[in-house]
């Protein structure tokens, strides 16, 4: 008998307080499902064996360290409402004799209790939808579907390693608390922490002014290598901002609105004000967290999706012709050699057997080198092509008139130290360009250029200068060296073009001339003028890239439920363990003469600005960050703006409609645990 009453005292805690305990275990057994689910298909051997697969696998590998780090951290915060609400049950129990040992045991048959449901539930239903999610991946590798149902060990065994570990850590630190704890502090607990807190004005100041140093960098960066560098500084900036502004803000607004009569003595506002700023402090901590997490939904969510849906032309963007093929040289004359003739008629030549024909050709040769530019000057040996200067380092293009001509189908002319200027990613509005100490530049006029796919996927801005003579340009900065004193200025010859087959047609040609050119090249190694080439095309990367983004799209997809499943379950939490504070205060609210109708109202008003202030903060927050994350994406090939701004508009909708069902089942609960009538289903 003795041994089976801490299991029976447990199971009856749990079955009593079923309202806390249900959501809490069905959070715990989705946590365990997400995290093997990702764990099983960041170590599938079959989705491995298609091409992007690893691709694939590495973005899902990073989303399981995301998903157990935040597993543990959300089941920590929810535990604590239970911990809560059980402590004054707790301190019953202790009073009526039963040691702070016996206790111990009951939480940790508790915790067992729990934890075998939510791993058996959470690893058998894990294992059944595992399959959805693998023919989903496998759907977006463009692969064939299998058709049995796999169990992976290893990932059951992660699963149930870390969530163990989770688990004894909770029932760890509710030990710690029960240890610490008397009695009477156990009993009267529900009624701690009700000394209304002062307004700190210091506070709420402060957060005002991170909040708008973290708008000010986000609306005014320009350069994507500082919009990379203070992205993070920016959200710590902003997480920082709206704890600050929840908690201590809020109860100084809840302070002016008291001071408001007008407002305040009304039967609705005095109950629902009165309410909040007796507890603001810990309902601020609540609403920033809520904050927090629907931003981090929407803005995962909108930034995966967007990166999907313009998969295509973020390829495009990369690999604007469907074969690019490059080669470096240290000479000018490197370009009009007959090993660059030979090149050229390899690609003739493979064409021709195939019986296709070049469109969209591009042929150009360049100059390169990288530059820090202080007014006006691009220094190559400045020591911030490193990093200390990163926001003013230019990638710096030098480009034959002739050959923009003729890509461009214009007749443009040039005289002396006159250039055509073409940038991306940033403006330079200066009429003198000057690099390191040389002759400076004459800005003749701004034209548009096509771009090889290159500059298009760094964070660097480029310049491209069309000069009139080439190889005189080319020997004049043969000699720029960086701050170690190594050669700054690389030739680069740029052969690309487009052809009218499939993708499997388009990788056979370019795995030919790939064949041929290394065969051309190794046959005479005495004779070559290049010191490195390159072929690529979309055809044959367009798996790995595909997968890519199918990764972080399904990841973006995984950890937007979480999150939503996370705030939704700290409203509910907090509306019910609120609920339940409230009862005898509303009870008393009634004696005294007020009306149901009149706590529904009060309710209203308290439910609706615990509930939708934090929408309408992530909702700024979301419009202010969004030209930092439209910069962001450009790293990944995306620069279609529109596209990102209809993306994210239709998250937010979608995500909003969400959060009003949120609202209105948990406002229900609070409803009727204050009116005493948890029964009553017609209130909504």
């Amino acid at each position: 008998m003795r041994h089976t009453l801490y299991p029976k005292l447990a199971w009856t805690g749990i079955r009593k307080n079923s309202r806390l305990y249900l959501p809490y275990i069905l959070t715990c057994i989705g946590m365990v499902i997400m995290f093997y689910i990702v764990s099983f298909l960041s170590t599938n051997d079959y989705i491995r064996s298609q091409k992007g697969g690893d691709e694939m696998q590495m973005v899902l590998g990073l989303g399981c360290g995301v998903i157990g780090f935040f597993s543990a951290l959300f089941l920590f915060y929810t535990n604590s409402f239970l911990m809560r609400r059980r402590k004054k049950e707790f301190g019953l129990y202790n009073i009526l004799g039963m040691g702070k040992w016996n206790i111990a045991r009951v939480l940790l048959w508790e915790t067992i209790m729990i934890a075998g449901i939510s791993l058996l539930a959470g690893v058998a239903l894990g294992i059944l939808l595992s399959k959805i999610a693998e023919l989903c991946m496998i759907n977006i590798l463009n692969a064939e579907a299998l058709l049995f149902v796999s169990v992976d060990m290893e990932s059951i065994f992660s699963t149930v390693v870390l969530f163990g570990i989770i688990f004894l850590l909770i029932l760890a630190n509710a030990l710690r608390q029960l240890h610490f704890a008397n009695p009477i502090e156990l009993l009267h607990s529900e009624n701690t922490g009700e000394r209304p807190p002062k307004a700190n004005w210091l506070f709420a100041v402060v957060g005002v002014a991170l909040l708008g140093g973290a708008y000010y960098l986000a609306v005014t960066l320009e350069n994507p290598i500082e919009v990379m560098m203070l992205f993070f500084v920016a959200v710590i900036m902003v997480i920082a901002a709206t704890y600050l502004l929840f908690m201590a803000g809020s109860v100084a607004i809840c302070k002016v609105l008291q001071r408001n009569k007008k407002y305040y003595y009304r039967t609705n506002h005095f109950v629902s004000v009165s309410s909040m700023v007796y507890r603001m402090k810990r309902n601020g901590a609540g609403l920033a967290s809520i904050c927090i997490l629907c931003t981090m939904v929407l803005v995962m969510v909108s930034s995966t999706v967007c990166l999907y849906v313009g998969k295509e032309e973020g390829m495009r963007t990369r690999y604007p012709r469907d074969i690019n093929f490059y080669a470096r040289a240290d000479q000018f004359s490197a370009f009009s050699s007959d090993k660059a003739k030979g090149l050229r008629e390899i690609f003739s030549q493979v064409l021709k057997e195939r019986g296709q024909t070049m469109n969209n050709f591009m042929d150009y040769r360049r100059g390169e080198t990288s530059a820090v530019e202080k007014d006006g000057i691009f220094w190559t040996e400045d020591p911030g092509v490193y990093g200390s200067d990163i926001g003013k380092i230019w990638q710096v293009y030098l480009v034959p008139l002739e050959d923009y001509n003729s890509i461009m189908g214009e007749n443009e002319e040039l005289s002396g130290r006159e250039v055509l200027l073409y940038t991306t990613k940033r403006n330079y509005e200066k009429e003198k360009i000057s690099i390191s100490n040389h002759e400076p530049f004459t800005v003749k006029k701004t034209v548009d250029f096509v771009d090889d796919g290159e500059s298009a996927m760094t964070v660097i801005p480029s310049m491209f200068l069309f000069v009139a003579d080439f190889d005189a340009v080319a020997k004049e900065f043969s000699g720029l060296v960086n701050y170690a004193g190594n050669r700054a200025f690389s030739l680069k010859w740029v052969y690309a073009f487009d052809l009218n087959l499939e993708d499997e047609g388009q990788v056979e040609i370019m795995d030919e001339i790939w064949a041929r050119v290394k065969q051309y090249n190794e046959s005479d190694v005495e004779t070559s003028v290049f010191n490195s080439m390159q072929i690529e095309g979309a055809a044959k990367e367009r798996s790995g890239f595909y997968a890519l983004y199918g990764g972080l799209f399904f990841l973006g997809i995984l950890l937007g439920i979480v999150f939503v499943f996370a705030a939704v379950l700290i409203m509910y939490y907090k509306q019910v363990s609120e609920g339940y504070e409230d009862q005898s205060r509303f009870e008393i609210m009634q004696k005294v003469g007020m009306t149901k109708h009149e706590i529904k109202k009060s309710v209203n008003s308290q439910v609706i600005t615990v509930f939708f202030l934090p929408l309408l903060a992530a909702g700024i927050h979301l419009a202010f960050a969004f030209p930092m994350i439209k910069k962001c994406l450009i790293l990944f090939g995306l620069l279609n703006g529109k596209l990102l701004a209809v993306v994210t508009l239709i998250c937010f909708c979608i995500f909003a409609l969400l959060y009003v069902a949120a609202y209105r089942i948990t406002s229900h609960s609070y409803y009727a645990i204050v009116s005493g009538m948890e029964g009553d289903n017609k209130y909504s």
